[in-house]
Protein backbone atom coordinates (compact mmCIF):
# COMPACT_ATOMS: atom_id res chain seq x y z
CA UNK A 1 0.00 0.00 0.00
CA UNK A 2 0.99 3.43 -0.76
CA UNK A 3 -0.80 6.59 0.82
CA UNK A 4 -0.01 10.01 -0.64
CA UNK A 5 -0.95 13.23 -0.13
CA UNK A 6 -2.78 15.61 -3.14
CA UNK A 7 -4.43 18.38 -4.14
CA UNK A 8 -7.81 18.28 -5.82
CA UNK A 9 -7.49 20.37 -9.63
CA UNK A 10 -10.69 19.83 -11.23
CA UNK A 11 -14.12 17.94 -10.46
CA UNK A 12 -14.83 16.15 -13.30
CA UNK A 13 -17.86 14.68 -12.29
CA UNK A 14 -20.36 13.56 -9.85
CA UNK A 15 -22.82 10.98 -9.68
CA UNK A 16 -25.03 9.63 -6.89
CA UNK A 17 -22.24 8.79 -4.02
CA UNK A 18 -19.15 9.23 -5.96
CA UNK A 19 -17.10 11.87 -7.49
CA UNK A 20 -14.48 11.21 -10.21
CA UNK A 21 -11.43 14.51 -9.71
CA UNK A 22 -8.31 15.21 -11.42
CA UNK A 23 -5.46 15.47 -8.59
CA UNK A 24 -1.89 16.43 -8.34
CA UNK A 25 0.17 14.24 -6.40
CA UNK A 26 2.96 15.59 -3.73
CA UNK A 27 5.31 13.43 -5.84
CA UNK A 28 5.00 15.15 -8.56
CA UNK A 29 2.98 13.11 -10.71
CA UNK A 30 -1.26 13.75 -12.11
CA UNK A 31 -3.91 11.55 -11.87
CA UNK A 32 -7.73 10.95 -11.68
CA UNK A 33 -9.07 9.68 -8.54
CA UNK A 34 -12.41 8.59 -7.43
CA UNK A 35 -13.92 9.71 -3.83
CA UNK A 36 -17.15 7.89 -2.16
CA UNK A 37 -18.58 10.28 -0.42
CA UNK A 38 -20.63 8.34 1.91
CA UNK A 39 -16.41 7.05 2.82
CA UNK A 40 -14.60 10.65 2.51
CA UNK A 41 -17.29 13.25 1.83
CA UNK A 42 -17.90 15.74 -1.15
CA UNK A 43 -14.19 17.35 -2.55
CA UNK A 44 -14.00 20.25 -4.00
CA UNK A 45 -11.39 22.15 -6.15
CA UNK A 46 -7.81 22.72 -3.79
CA UNK A 47 -8.99 20.18 -1.28
CA UNK A 48 -6.05 18.80 0.43
CA UNK A 49 -7.32 14.85 0.25
CA UNK A 50 -4.95 11.75 1.09
CA UNK A 51 -4.93 9.33 -1.82
CA UNK A 52 -4.67 5.26 -1.58
CA UNK A 53 -1.79 4.96 -4.80
CA UNK A 54 -1.84 1.54 -4.83
CA UNK A 55 -3.30 0.60 -7.73
CA UNK A 56 -1.79 2.73 -10.05
CA UNK A 57 1.62 1.64 -8.83
CA UNK A 58 0.73 -1.49 -9.69
CA UNK A 59 -0.50 -0.83 -12.85
CA UNK A 60 -3.39 -2.39 -12.93
CA UNK A 61 -6.18 -2.20 -15.48
CA UNK A 62 -10.13 -2.16 -13.79
CA UNK A 63 -9.58 -0.40 -10.68
CA UNK A 64 -6.09 1.23 -11.61
CA UNK A 65 -7.38 4.76 -10.41
CA UNK A 66 -5.99 6.47 -6.91
CA UNK A 67 -9.01 6.69 -3.96
CA UNK A 68 -9.59 9.02 -1.88
CA UNK A 69 -9.07 7.86 1.78
CA UNK A 70 -9.71 11.15 3.24
CA UNK A 71 -9.69 15.07 2.88
CA UNK A 72 -7.91 17.27 4.62
CA UNK A 73 -10.04 20.42 5.59
CA UNK A 74 -8.90 22.53 7.98
CA UNK A 75 -7.45 19.93 9.95
CA UNK A 76 -9.86 20.68 13.30
CA UNK A 77 -13.23 19.25 14.30
CA UNK A 78 -15.66 16.74 12.52
CA UNK A 79 -14.44 16.14 9.11
CA UNK A 80 -17.14 13.89 7.78
CA UNK A 81 -20.57 12.73 9.25
CA UNK A 82 -22.95 10.81 7.34
CA UNK A 83 -24.75 8.12 9.22
CA UNK A 84 -27.28 6.01 8.23
CA UNK A 85 -29.01 5.29 11.96
CA UNK A 86 -28.39 1.42 11.45
CA UNK A 87 -26.02 -0.45 13.68
CA UNK A 88 -24.40 -2.65 10.82
CA UNK A 89 -21.03 -2.33 9.98
CA UNK A 90 -19.37 -3.02 6.45
CA UNK A 91 -15.43 -2.33 5.56
CA UNK A 92 -15.45 -3.85 9.32
CA UNK A 93 -12.38 -3.31 11.73
CA UNK A 94 -10.66 -1.14 8.51
CA UNK A 95 -10.04 2.60 9.30
CA UNK A 96 -12.64 3.38 6.57
CA UNK A 97 -15.75 1.03 8.19
CA UNK A 98 -19.13 2.40 7.71
CA UNK A 99 -22.50 2.28 9.38
CA UNK A 100 -25.45 0.61 7.01
CA UNK A 101 -29.31 -0.16 8.31
CA UNK A 102 -29.03 -3.71 6.56
CA UNK A 103 -32.28 -4.94 6.04
CA UNK A 104 -32.52 -7.35 8.54
CA UNK A 105 -31.89 -5.31 11.07
CA UNK A 106 -34.05 -4.62 14.49
CA UNK A 107 -34.00 -0.90 13.06
CA UNK A 108 -35.19 -1.84 9.73
CA UNK A 109 -38.07 -1.14 8.60
CA UNK A 110 -37.75 -4.35 6.83
CA UNK A 111 -37.35 -6.60 10.25
CA UNK A 112 -40.60 -8.31 10.53
CA UNK A 113 -40.62 -9.32 6.67
CA UNK A 114 -37.18 -10.88 6.78
CA UNK A 115 -37.91 -12.55 9.73
CA UNK A 116 -40.28 -14.89 8.17
CA UNK A 117 -38.54 -15.23 4.99
CA UNK A 118 -36.81 -18.32 4.26
CA UNK A 119 -37.35 -19.12 0.99
CA UNK A 120 -37.55 -17.65 -2.95
CA UNK A 121 -40.57 -19.77 -4.12
CA UNK A 122 -38.99 -20.59 -7.36
CA UNK A 123 -37.96 -17.07 -8.36
CA UNK A 124 -35.53 -17.41 -10.69
CA UNK A 125 -32.16 -16.01 -10.29
CA UNK A 126 -28.99 -15.39 -13.54
CA UNK A 127 -25.81 -16.71 -11.29
CA UNK A 128 -23.26 -14.18 -13.32
CA UNK A 129 -19.20 -14.72 -13.42
CA UNK A 130 -18.84 -11.21 -14.20
CA UNK A 131 -20.25 -7.84 -13.38
CA UNK A 132 -20.44 -6.98 -17.12
CA UNK A 133 -23.20 -9.32 -17.87
CA UNK A 134 -25.80 -7.83 -15.91
CA UNK A 135 -27.28 -4.92 -17.87
CA UNK A 136 -27.21 -7.65 -20.49
CA UNK A 137 -29.23 -10.02 -18.50
CA UNK A 138 -31.44 -7.67 -17.63
CA UNK A 139 -31.87 -5.96 -20.99
CA UNK A 140 -33.17 -10.04 -21.80
CA UNK A 141 -35.54 -9.89 -18.90
CA UNK A 142 -37.24 -6.67 -20.32
CA UNK A 143 -37.33 -7.44 -24.10
CA UNK A 144 -39.51 -10.58 -23.14
CA UNK A 145 -41.87 -8.43 -20.91
CA UNK A 146 -41.26 -5.20 -19.12
CA UNK A 147 -43.43 -5.81 -16.50
CA UNK A 148 -40.66 -7.84 -14.76
CA UNK A 149 -39.21 -6.33 -11.38
CA UNK A 150 -35.73 -7.10 -11.20
CA UNK A 151 -33.50 -6.86 -8.74
CA UNK A 152 -29.45 -6.92 -8.62
CA UNK A 153 -27.50 -8.66 -5.82
CA UNK A 154 -24.09 -7.30 -5.22
CA UNK A 155 -21.63 -9.71 -3.27
CA UNK A 156 -18.47 -8.75 -2.53
CA UNK A 157 -15.96 -10.57 -4.64
CA UNK A 158 -15.25 -7.69 -6.52
CA UNK A 159 -15.59 -4.00 -6.05
CA UNK A 160 -17.23 -3.01 -3.04
CA UNK A 161 -18.66 -0.01 -3.65
CA UNK A 162 -21.77 -0.47 -5.82
CA UNK A 163 -21.88 3.44 -6.71
CA UNK A 164 -18.38 2.68 -8.80
CA UNK A 165 -20.28 0.93 -11.90
CA UNK A 166 -21.30 2.97 -14.26
CA UNK A 167 -23.53 0.37 -15.83
CA UNK A 168 -25.65 -0.59 -12.88
CA UNK A 169 -26.24 3.56 -12.52
CA UNK A 170 -27.41 3.51 -15.90
CA UNK A 171 -28.98 0.62 -16.22
CA UNK A 172 -31.57 2.02 -12.87
CA UNK A 173 -32.32 5.16 -15.03
CA UNK A 174 -33.35 3.10 -17.90
CA UNK A 175 -35.75 0.72 -15.66
CA UNK A 176 -33.76 -2.59 -17.05
CA UNK A 177 -32.94 -2.61 -13.43
CA UNK A 178 -35.77 -1.72 -10.22
CA UNK A 179 -33.36 -2.22 -7.47
CA UNK A 180 -29.86 -3.16 -5.96
CA UNK A 181 -28.56 -4.92 -2.94
CA UNK A 182 -25.62 -5.06 -1.47
CA UNK A 183 -24.28 -8.22 0.11
CA UNK A 184 -21.45 -8.95 3.01
CA UNK A 185 -19.34 -5.93 2.80
CA UNK A 186 -20.17 -4.53 -0.39
CA UNK A 187 -22.79 -1.34 -0.10
CA UNK A 188 -24.60 1.34 -1.63
CA UNK A 189 -27.35 -0.47 -2.74
CA UNK A 190 -31.12 0.46 -2.52
CA UNK A 191 -30.87 -2.42 0.37
CA UNK A 192 -27.88 -3.26 2.41
CA UNK A 193 -27.79 -7.13 3.06
CA UNK A 194 -25.48 -9.09 5.89
CA UNK A 195 -24.96 -12.06 3.33
CA UNK A 196 -26.09 -13.15 0.32
CA UNK A 197 -28.53 -15.25 1.78
CA UNK A 198 -30.59 -12.82 2.98
CA UNK A 199 -29.34 -10.18 0.14
CA UNK A 200 -31.51 -12.93 -2.18
CA UNK A 201 -34.50 -12.73 0.02
CA UNK A 202 -34.42 -9.37 0.49
CA UNK A 203 -34.72 -8.90 -3.55
CA UNK A 204 -37.91 -11.36 -2.99
CA UNK A 205 -39.56 -10.26 0.11
CA UNK A 206 -38.80 -6.20 0.33
CA UNK A 207 -37.97 -5.86 -3.48
CA UNK A 208 -40.92 -8.17 -4.12
CA UNK A 209 -38.69 -8.82 -7.35
CA UNK A 210 -39.47 -11.30 -9.85
CA UNK A 211 -36.41 -11.95 -10.91
CA UNK A 212 -32.89 -11.08 -9.46
CA UNK A 213 -29.53 -11.32 -10.98
CA UNK A 214 -26.64 -12.05 -8.91
CA UNK A 215 -22.88 -10.73 -9.58
CA UNK A 216 -19.68 -9.41 -8.52
CA UNK A 217 -19.06 -5.49 -8.64
CA UNK A 218 -17.01 -4.08 -11.49
CA UNK A 219 -13.18 -6.09 -11.64
CA UNK A 220 -12.38 -9.69 -11.02
CA UNK A 221 -9.54 -11.58 -10.04
CA UNK A 222 -7.45 -14.08 -11.62
CA UNK A 223 -4.24 -16.01 -11.24
CA UNK A 224 -4.02 -18.52 -13.88
CA UNK A 225 -4.69 -21.16 -10.99
CA UNK A 226 -7.99 -23.54 -10.86
CA UNK A 227 -9.31 -21.71 -7.77
CA UNK A 228 -7.66 -18.27 -7.80
CA UNK A 229 -10.05 -16.37 -9.87
CA UNK A 230 -13.29 -13.93 -8.69
CA UNK A 231 -15.63 -16.37 -10.91
CA UNK A 232 -15.60 -19.06 -7.77
CA UNK A 233 -18.57 -16.67 -6.22
CA UNK A 234 -20.36 -17.92 -9.21
CA UNK A 235 -21.09 -21.21 -7.80
CA UNK A 236 -21.44 -20.36 -4.51
CA UNK A 237 -24.31 -17.69 -5.75
CA UNK A 238 -25.77 -21.29 -7.52
CA UNK A 239 -25.91 -23.04 -3.87
CA UNK A 240 -27.08 -19.93 -1.93
CA UNK A 241 -30.13 -19.94 -4.54
CA UNK A 242 -30.47 -23.41 -4.82
CA UNK A 243 -30.85 -23.96 -0.56
CA UNK A 244 -33.35 -20.85 -0.62
CA UNK A 245 -35.53 -23.18 -3.23
CA UNK A 246 -35.16 -20.46 -5.69
CA UNK A 247 -34.09 -21.55 -9.76
CA UNK A 248 -30.48 -20.70 -10.79
CA UNK A 249 -29.85 -20.09 -14.10
CA UNK A 250 -26.44 -19.92 -14.67
CA UNK A 251 -24.24 -17.16 -17.27
CA UNK A 252 -21.80 -18.76 -19.13
CA UNK A 253 -18.74 -16.48 -19.82
CA UNK A 254 -17.65 -17.64 -22.94
CA UNK A 255 -15.79 -15.78 -25.82
CA UNK A 256 -14.02 -16.24 -29.10
CA UNK A 257 -12.01 -13.34 -29.32
CA UNK A 258 -10.37 -13.41 -26.01
CA UNK A 259 -6.51 -13.69 -26.73
CA UNK A 260 -5.90 -15.86 -23.30
CA UNK A 261 -6.22 -19.31 -23.71
CA UNK A 262 -8.16 -20.05 -20.51
CA UNK A 263 -10.73 -18.06 -21.43
CA UNK A 264 -11.19 -19.06 -24.97
CA UNK A 265 -14.44 -20.71 -25.53
CA UNK A 266 -15.90 -21.07 -22.45
CA UNK A 267 -13.72 -19.30 -19.79
CA UNK A 268 -11.93 -22.05 -16.92
CA UNK A 269 -13.78 -19.59 -14.49
CA UNK A 270 -17.57 -20.56 -15.94
CA UNK A 271 -15.72 -23.96 -16.17
CA UNK A 272 -14.68 -24.45 -12.56
CA UNK A 273 -17.62 -22.85 -11.11
CA UNK A 274 -19.64 -25.46 -12.92
CA UNK A 275 -18.21 -28.39 -11.80
CA UNK A 276 -15.98 -28.21 -8.75
CA UNK A 277 -17.96 -25.16 -6.68
CA UNK A 278 -21.69 -25.83 -7.67
CA UNK A 279 -23.29 -28.43 -5.47
CA UNK A 280 -26.85 -27.77 -7.09
CA UNK A 281 -28.29 -27.99 -10.88
CA UNK A 282 -28.54 -25.08 -12.76
CA UNK A 283 -30.31 -24.11 -15.85
CA UNK A 284 -28.31 -22.95 -18.67
CA UNK A 285 -29.35 -20.26 -21.36
CA UNK A 286 -27.55 -21.72 -24.77
CA UNK A 287 -28.22 -18.76 -27.24
CA UNK A 288 -28.45 -20.11 -31.27
CA UNK A 289 -24.59 -19.35 -32.49
CA UNK A 290 -23.23 -20.16 -36.13
CA UNK A 291 -22.22 -23.79 -36.07
CA UNK A 292 -18.41 -23.42 -35.96
CA UNK A 293 -19.18 -21.38 -32.69
CA UNK A 294 -21.45 -23.37 -31.49
CA UNK A 295 -19.16 -26.43 -32.07
CA UNK A 296 -16.57 -24.76 -29.67
CA UNK A 297 -18.97 -23.61 -26.67
CA UNK A 298 -20.77 -26.98 -26.54
CA UNK A 299 -17.50 -29.00 -26.68
CA UNK A 300 -16.15 -27.31 -24.28
CA UNK A 301 -18.79 -27.86 -22.08
CA UNK A 302 -19.44 -31.80 -23.08
CA UNK A 303 -15.90 -32.05 -22.03
CA UNK A 304 -15.74 -30.87 -18.58
CA UNK A 305 -18.91 -32.57 -17.42
CA UNK A 306 -21.08 -29.98 -17.53
CA UNK A 307 -24.11 -31.43 -19.34
CA UNK A 308 -23.99 -34.11 -16.46
CA UNK A 309 -24.60 -31.40 -13.70
CA UNK A 310 -27.20 -29.25 -15.46
CA UNK A 311 -29.80 -28.40 -17.86
CA UNK A 312 -28.96 -26.33 -21.05
CA UNK A 313 -31.97 -24.59 -22.58
CA UNK A 314 -31.69 -23.37 -25.44
CA UNK A 315 -32.75 -19.57 -26.07
CA UNK A 316 -34.88 -18.06 -28.98
CA UNK A 317 -32.96 -15.49 -29.40
CA UNK A 318 -29.35 -14.19 -29.96
CA UNK A 319 -27.69 -10.50 -29.83
CA UNK A 320 -29.54 -8.26 -27.63
CA UNK A 321 -30.86 -5.16 -29.43
CA UNK A 322 -29.91 -1.84 -29.19
CA UNK A 323 -33.27 -1.03 -28.31
CA UNK A 324 -33.49 -3.44 -25.61
CA UNK A 325 -30.28 -1.88 -24.13
CA UNK A 326 -32.02 1.43 -23.73
CA UNK A 327 -29.13 3.54 -24.57
CA UNK A 328 -26.99 1.55 -21.59
CA UNK A 329 -23.53 0.86 -23.19
CA UNK A 330 -21.79 -2.23 -22.33
CA UNK A 331 -18.83 -3.44 -22.36
CA UNK A 332 -16.27 -6.36 -21.50
CA UNK A 333 -12.99 -6.31 -21.55
CA UNK A 334 -13.19 -3.32 -23.83
CA UNK A 335 -15.11 -5.36 -26.13
CA UNK A 336 -18.17 -4.61 -27.32
CA UNK A 337 -20.91 -6.72 -29.34
CA UNK A 338 -19.18 -6.53 -32.43
CA UNK A 339 -15.66 -7.35 -30.95
CA UNK A 340 -17.14 -10.50 -29.21
CA UNK A 341 -20.67 -11.67 -30.34
CA UNK A 342 -20.44 -15.03 -27.98
CA UNK A 343 -20.07 -13.11 -24.77
CA UNK A 344 -22.83 -10.73 -25.25
CA UNK A 345 -25.37 -13.71 -27.01
CA UNK A 346 -24.51 -15.78 -23.78
CA UNK A 347 -25.60 -13.42 -21.42
CA UNK A 348 -28.71 -12.51 -23.30
CA UNK A 349 -29.90 -16.07 -23.77
CA UNK A 350 -29.61 -16.02 -19.69
CA UNK A 351 -31.48 -13.48 -19.17
CA UNK A 352 -34.10 -14.53 -21.92
CA UNK A 353 -34.06 -18.29 -19.62
CA UNK A 354 -34.78 -16.01 -16.43
CA UNK A 355 -37.81 -14.65 -17.97
CA UNK A 356 -39.12 -17.76 -19.25
CA UNK A 357 -38.92 -19.54 -15.54
CA UNK A 358 -41.09 -16.26 -14.32
CA UNK A 359 -43.56 -17.21 -16.90
CA UNK A 360 -43.82 -20.65 -16.03
CA UNK A 361 -42.87 -21.44 -19.04
CA UNK A 362 -40.08 -23.51 -17.62
CA UNK A 363 -39.90 -26.06 -14.88
CA UNK A 364 -36.97 -26.78 -12.66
Amino acid sequence: MRLVWAIVTQVLDTAEGVQRVAVALDDRSTGIAIAYERLSGSCAVSDRVLLNATAVDLGLGTGGLHYVVARGGEMRGVAHQDTSGGHIMKLRYTPLQLDVCAVEEQASPHHEAMKSAESLAGMAVACCGLHSQVPLIAAAIKQNDPELKVAYVMTDGAALALHLSDVVRASLAANLLDTTVTCGQAFGGRLEAVNLYSGLLAARHVAHADVAIVAIGPGVVGTATPFGHGGVAQGESINAVASLSGVPVAVLRASLADARPRHRGVSHHTLTALTRIALAPALIGLPPLPEEYAEEIEGALEDAGVFERHTVVHSRESLPSQSSLRGVEVRTMGRGPDDDPVFFSCAHAAGEVCARVAHGEISF
